[in-house]
């Protein structure tokens, strides 16, 4: 019962029937808008650190390890664990594609909710890296997949220098892809980047910078110390147990060799030069598995006992962009029901990792339109996971790795297209008729911009001054004089770059926080400002089979919660 006043209960004793209903109704009251009981707390000691000095990997890890307990992470009694992973979503991004999403429905748009702002849970993530204010994908994400901040460009090790192979060699963190293999679950992920792109890569690989995606990439100093490139690790992996059983998302030039052509493009070939068709070895080590690279064969290969898809040599298309796939190229939420479909046939539970990757992308080329369509994308992602499971035995986590710079200003008016320009009745006063909003020197303006990027409206060595229009990929800019007029600009055409204050190449990320949302079991813990690298220890703690299997490698304190960083050669398999 919720705690109502204690003299009640006295005057219920003594009271005339009257009174004592009355008293009844109102502890009835209080009874109903009882809130749900907070889930038991463990405490986890952490030891005091210099700030960055002392953050070695076990400060880290076992910071986190401490947050997570701290919010009640130990309660959870996760069977299966997907996590959405929207590159690059900042809140903005969230807040503008919400309202296109609405706005596309017919309706004004601000009173809609993308699918995870109905969860339950809420909480904010700080994105940092350890050397950087702002951040990456891969340092963000691995912070995610193993506990441990890193550097800058890391996939899957703790930090350090990034082109020093020889240090990153020790340093090597478990995964919980890899530690749910090891316990015996399905694994899986999905992506529209390429499948060796940071944030999928840091679920499986180790590397101390992410640009070794093939063997081309992977410098000869590096080779000769003993790094691989990420994407034979992908094969690699399978070390600690099966291996991903779902492999879906883009890349197929960093699998295949630069004598094979490409399936759907005549003018494409592979980028390995060592020979090897990582396509046909893992087909070779899956002879019951299905390899497909369109969506009619991912369609076919429904009842596979494992898939790899690899649907373009590069990434895959933006969602705007897909219907013109000349092969035809699944969606993303086609591609999270096909694994869920996949992955949920195994009884011992599975961990799947979803990622809408080019979010990222569009931002970075100052395109709001892709961006909030992919953005739009991921939402019905989200959607068919939460149709495809139940949040009595699944816990679903949305996240982002960090965010952009994209802007969302002026006074426009309730409805207002927020791909449009900005239209307003008087500015912050409301006092006039609905007109375009103009600047300080009469010029109207866009609802949506960028601080930097490709947008940038003076003269470029790709196009010339004014607005630019998508792709726009310039390496030198003359100073602008002035800002265009957009009076007869379309800027709602999914072309359209919006301004940028600042000329760059392409847009950079933005160091704010960014949310987590979450429902199912565990989810409960997901509230306050947390540490990035605390969503892996909410995954584990929440998941009994994760965690025990950590117990059983003498991880855990006394409590059981995990608070050891492993080491990632106890949880391979052992030879027979």
């Amino acid at each position: 019962m919720a705690a109502c006043p204690g003299f009640m209960v006295d005057r219920m004793r003594h009271a005339t029937p009257l009174l004592a209903a009355l008293s009844t109704l109102l502890l009835g009251a209080c009874a109903s808008t009882a809130a749900p009981r907070a889930p038991q707390a463990f405490a986890v000691e952490v030891p005091a650190a210099s700030h960055p000095q002392g953050e070695t990997p076990q400060w880290w890890y076992r910071a986190g390890a401490a947050q997570a307990a701290g919010n009640g992470a130990m309660a959870g009694k996760a069977k299966n664990v997907i996590l959405f992973l929207g590159d690059g979503m900042s809140l903005t991004t969230v807040a503008a594609a919400r309202i296109l999403e609405g706005q596309r429905h017919g309706n004004p748009g601000e009173e809609n909710l993308l699918s995870w702002e109905r969860f339950p849970a809420t909480a904010f993530s700080k994105t940092y890296n350890t050397d950087s204010q702002t951040p990456d994908s891969a340092g963000t994400m691995t912070a995610i997949t193993t506990g441990v901040k890193t550097h800058m460009g890391a996939i899957g090790v703790s930090a350090g220098r990034r082109s020093d192979c020889a240090d990153s060699l020790g340093k090597h963190a478990l995964t919980w892809l890899q530690l749910a293999d090891s316990a015996g679950m399905a694994t899986g992920m999905v992506s529209t980047a390429r499948l060796t792109h940071a944030t999928p890569a840091a679920t499986y690989a180790h590397s101390p910078d992410r640009n070794w995606e093939n063997d081309t990439d992977v410098p000869e100093a590096a080779r000769a110390a003993g790094c691989v490139d990420i994407a034979q690790q992908l094969l690699a992996t399978s070390r600690y147990g099966r291996g991903p059983l779902v492999a879906l998302g883009g890349g197929r030039a960093q699998y295949t060799t630069v004598n094979e052509q490409d399936p759907e493009y005549a003018d494409k070939v592979g980028l390995r030069l060592d020979g090897r068709n990582l396509v046909a070895e893992w087909q070779a080590a899956h002879p019951q598995g299905a390899y497909v690279w369109n969506a009619a064969q991912l369609k076919a290969a429904a009842d596979a006992p494992a898939l790899l898809g690899l649907f373009e040599p590069d990434h895959m298309q933006y969602e705007h962009d897909r219907a013109r796939d000349p092969a035809g190229e699944p969606s993303l939420a086609e591609l999270t029901r096909a694994a869920i479909a996949n992955l949920s046939r195994h009884p011992e539970g599975y961990v799947l990792m979803v990622e809408g990757a080019r979010i990222d992308h569009a931002n970075h080329s100052g395109n709001a339109a892709r961006a909030l369509g992919d953005t739009i994308a991921l939402s019905d992602a989200v959607r068919a996971a939460v149709e495809a499971t139940s949040a009595e035995d699944t816990l679903i986590i949305v996240t982002a790795d960090h965010s952009h710079t994209l802007n969302f200003v002026g006074y426009p008016a309730r409805g207002n297209p927020i791909l449009g320009k900005v239209k307003d009745k008087g500015g912050e006063d409301g006092a006039g008729g609905l007109e375009l909003a103009r600047d300080a020197t009469g010029l109207p303006y866009t609802t949506l911009s960028y601080a930097n990027g490709p947008g940038y409206t003076g003269a470029s060595n790709r196009q010339p001054a004014g607005p630019k229009t998508f792709p726009h990929v310039p390496s030198s800019y003359e100073p602008a004089r002035g800002r265009p007029d957009l009076t007869h600009v379309d800027t709602e055409h999914p072309d359209y770059m919006q301004e940028a204050l600042v000329p760059a190449k392409a847009e950079s990320h933005g160091g704010e926080d960014v949310g987590i949302w979450a429902r199912g079991p565990g989810s409960t813990a997901v509230r306050g400002t947390l540490e990035q690298n605390t969503i892996y220890h909410l995954i584990v703690q929440a998941t009994p089979r994760l965690r025990e299997r950590l117990c059983a490698q003498g991880t855990c304190d006394a409590q059981g919660v995990p608070v050891e960083l492993p080491q990632p050669a106890k949880f391979e398999r052992k030879a027979p």
